[in-house]
């Protein structure tokens, strides 16, 4: 599936310091996977809708007012990572012990300077954390606690475990848990019979804490990889890329994925393209997906929306499913995604906006 949109403004070089005020792009998504209208409500359909439009004002207010487009991708992945509805920040996933691991990385298409972390829990918003390290350390990927300490010490806001608590996830987890039980599955002899002890405490907390939403039974699904990501170019002619995630309902063993991997989920460069992924992150890692795009346009040639149908297609024939959302430094935005569906918008400095779910809109 692909959406090639051609720019509106008359963007000048990606270089140019002039503002251009008709050039301002964002786009951004909330996850692909099986995603289809069978599976989706009115209520649900609604939420979603809400959500990503919410997160498109965000980014575009501060592109309008003429903020920078690291700044805009920022808030407009914030705004995802403060809601339920997305597997990023709030609405994480559980992993296997019972814990809500996020990951979150930030480039710079200007200056190719970039941020991000990996397995932290404590933290509210990661993308600040990411962008933390981009601006404020000598380094590009902290992990852990360290990344959680790095965090601390910069002031962002901290809070407890719980908050991340969401029926929900919980419910995911002990699905796939019950799917480990079942005989035959690979995993079945090492299968806890519930979430683990040191999980459940954790759990517990954020039931504690009120943490559960009266109506998210409706934000419910089928198998999706709910990361969270935006793309920008600003009046000033400079791309970046953002890419939020809680990883993988289950996973075990600290396990990264593609999303706070430079190259590989997230990555900018203003002689090509910004770039962020969502899907199966093993096989974005080995396909090091965001920078195959911009590579494809650098040395190849390729214009931003057959570079990133290429990538997806190269995803496909590993095995793996996903999609990315690409923006190019003249505005030309691509979408594509060999999943059931994804959920994405776009917006321009006229106000035209889309918001899409399925294929075949």
């Amino acid at each position: 599936m692909l959406l090639v949109v051609p720019a509106l403004g008359q963007a000048q070089s990606a270089t140019s310091a002039a503002p251009d005020p008709s050039r301002i792009t964002l786009v951004i998504h909330g996850g692909a996977g099986t995603i289809t209208r069978a599976l989706m409500t009115p209520e649900k359909e609604q939420a979603y809708q809400q959500a990503l439009n919410q997160a498109l004002d965000a980014g575009y207010a501060v592109l309008k007012r003429g903020g920078t487009s690291p700044d805009a991708v920022e808030a407009a992945i914030r705004i995802m990572e403060d809601s339920p509805l997305f597997n990023a920040g709030k609405g994480a996933v559980f992993t296997h012990d019972g814990r809500n691991e996020m990951d979150a990385a930030i480039m710079d298409g200007r200056t190719l300077a970039a941020g991000s972390v990996a397995g932290i829990t404590v933290v509210r918003n990661p993308i600040r954390a990411a962008r933390a390290v981009m601006e404020q350390s000598e380094h590009v990927l902290l992990t852990g606690p360290g990344a959680e300490q790095f965090a601390r010490e910069k002031g962002l806001d901290i809070v407890e475990p719980g908050y991340f608590y969401t029926e929900a996830r919980h419910q995911q987890l002990e699905k796939a848990l019950a799917e480990e039980r079942k005989p035959g599955t690979p995993d079945q002899l090492n299968a806890p019979s519930a979430a683990p002890e040191k999980g459940k405490a954790k759990i517990k907390a954020g039931k504690a804490q009120g943490a559960v939403l009266p109506n998210e039974q409706i934000f419910t699904e089928g198998k999706k990889y709910g990361t969270v990501g935006a793309v920008a170019l600003d009046q000033f002619g400079n791309l970046a890329a953002a890419t939020s995630t809680g990883g993988m309902t289950n996973k075990r063993y600290g396990r990264v994925g593609d999303a706070p991997i430079i190259g590989a989920g997230t990555y900018a460069d203003n002689q090509s393209c910004a770039v962020s992924c969502t899907g199966w992150g093993e096989y974005f890692l080995r396909a090091t997906v965001a920078r195959d795009v911009a590579a494809r346009m650098e040395f190849a040639g390729q214009a931003v929306g057959a570079a990133a149908q290429a990538t997806i297609d190269k995803v496909g024939k590993l095995g793996g499913d996903g999609g990315l959302i690409a923006v190019d430094a003249k505005g030309n935005i691509a979408m594509p995604f060999n999943s059931a569906g994804m959920y994405r918008a776009y917006i321009r400095a006229s106000g035209e906006r889309k918001v899409q779910i399925y294929k075949n809109e």
